[in-house]
């Protein structure tokens, strides 16, 4: 692989505190990024805003200002994630869809490959900068934007299940799945503006458990134990 795009999910950094942080988690994952980009990878990374804000569950706020919120939430993820990155050694950028003074830069497809050039690791905060659009059309629309190879979900579930595994026992994960067919079950692998998007422009997506020892490195290295999504 070339260059990557890996969505992380704001519940999965925040550990078992489900809020804020759990920088031991952060850490880990920052230190498998690491690899991928010592060994001449190209790493963008979305982070979902789940760990501060999840406005669409409440009935009491106007839904533009609840994803406001919730892109906000995302880029103070970004921030704090940018920072433990650089700890370990990485170099970092923060692009986003709008201003917001010093803390990010706007985003732009030139600016993104410059900075992967540079060998820098790129973060994709504030989603696409529009309410009524997920962290998971902004993942898909980024990776077409930047020509990633694939899409890398990092979830708190090992794959893609016929049912959810959680509430049914019996639930069969796939293997491989091609993109139509989440589409016509409604498997929710991203949500639906995200999948058609990904079946229109071609992008696969591997989904697989943030949770499993080494799980990112090993993803791109060959050994998979998630479902391909394919196009």
């Amino acid at each position: 692989m070339r260059r990557i795009l890996l969505k992380l999910s704001g519940e999965a950094l925040a550990g078992e505190r489900k809020t804020g942080f759990d920088e031991e988690t952060v850490r880990g994952v920052a230190l498998q990024v690491k690899e991928l980009v010592d060994d001449g990878i190209q790493v963008g990374i979305v982070i979902g805003g789940g760990n501060f804000w999840r406005g669409r569950s409440s009935e009491n706020i106007d839904r533009t200002k609840a994803d406001q919120i919730g892109m906000l939430a995302t880029v103070m993820n970004c921030i704090y994630v940018s920072e433990i990155f650089r700890s370990v050694g990485m170099m970092t950028n923060i692009l986003t869809p709008f201003e917001c003074g010093s803390f990010t830069k706007l985003f732009s497809k030139d600016r993104a490959n410059k900075y992967f050039a540079r060998n820098m690791v790129v973060f994709f905060a504030g989603g696409t900068g529009h309410p009524y659009f997920s962290t998971d059309t902004g993942v898909v629309l980024r990776a077409i934007e930047v020509d990633a190879d694939v899409i890398l979900l990092a979830k708190s579930i090992d794959g893609v299940y016929d049912d959810d595994p959680l509430k049914n026992p019996s639930a069969r994960k796939f293997d491989e799945i091609s993109i139509d067919e989440v589409i016509a079950r409604n498997l929710q692998v991203v949500d639906m503006t995200a999948s058609i998007l990904a079946r229109d422009n071609k992008m696969p997506m591997w989904v697989f458990g943030l949770n499993e020892e080494n799980s990112i490195v090993n993803t791109v290295r060959g050994n998979f134990s998630g479902t391909k999504v394919t196009v």
